[in-house]
């Protein structure tokens, strides 16, 4: 393991007190919003079919918490991320159609030649440690009581809980992990749309992969590593063209 990727997993890994303090508030605080039915503010409020205004927000973190508490991490984050990196070849399919800037196409492109390869590799490790077939349940519910489908099934109110940054149960958490497609087909400007998904859905990548970055299999820990480096670097590029055509 290099410098540079030790710096990240024990950066990720010391933060994950803080992380999960945040999410367990953020959660309590959504759960008492959507059982009250509070009308959503100014703030929470975004057009149907426009992804949040937030190209650098926080990621959910079901994912994160599971693997700290699983006694099987490596078999927990290939639960997790399999369905999470579909999530983000399925959002850089329509990258390829839909982006108008060439930057995103050609992001598009090695997001979808990456992570299908990481997907591959996933479900051969997981066939072969553990003698089954990775199981399709995780893919949406997560363990939660989340519809099928996307975005459309939701809830007003878990909508705009999602958008406020506190969507941290059903429908809000797998589009956390898959992406909201729904959203982003119909999004007026899809290059901002396709940013403002992608760095939140990235920085879950990260996320997860710190937590494994010391696992005690080699293989883990180099695809660890990849994700760290690979997705951080791209989190930065997204950030300036960001910043260099929205702002």
């Amino acid at each position: 393991m290099d410098k540079k990727s030790l710096i990240y997993g024990l950066a990720l890994l010391g933060g994950s007190t803080a992380f999960l303090g945040w999410l367990t508030l953020n959660q309590t605080q959504a759960q008492r919003s959507v059982t009250a039915q509070n009308p959503p503010t100014q703030t929470q409020a975004q057009p149907q079919g426009q992804a949040p205004n937030n190209p650098t927000g926080s990621p959910a973190g079901t994912g994160c918490m599971g693997m700290m508490n699983s006694q099987q991490p490596d078999r927990h984050f290939i639960e997790m991320m399999i369905p999470h990196h579909q999530g983000a070849v399925d959002m850089a399919k329509l990258g390829l159609t839909r982006a108008k800037h060439p930057e995103i196409k050609k992001l598009a492109e090695s997001i979808i030649k990456d992570q299908n390869r990481e997907i591959g590799q996933m479900k051969a490790w997981y066939k072969q440690w553990y003698a089954t077939a990775v199981p399709a349940a995780p893919a949406r519910g997560m363990g939660m009581s989340a519809p099928s489908g996307t975005g459309t099934s939701q809830t007003g109110n878990q909508r705009m809980s999602m958008n406020s940054g506190m969507g941290m149960m059903g429908g809000g958490m797998m589009n956390m992990m898959t992406g909201d497609l729904e959203a982003l087909k119909n999004a007026p400007d899809f290059d901002k749309a396709f940013i403002q998904q992608m760095i939140p859905h990235h920085k879950m990548a990260v996320m997860m992969a710190g937590m494994v970055v010391d696992s005690d299999r080699p293989e883990m820990r180099t695809l660890a590593k990849s994700i760290l480096q690979t997705q951080s670097d791209e989190i930065e590029r997204m950030r300036q063209w960001y910043q260099a055509w929205y702002r």
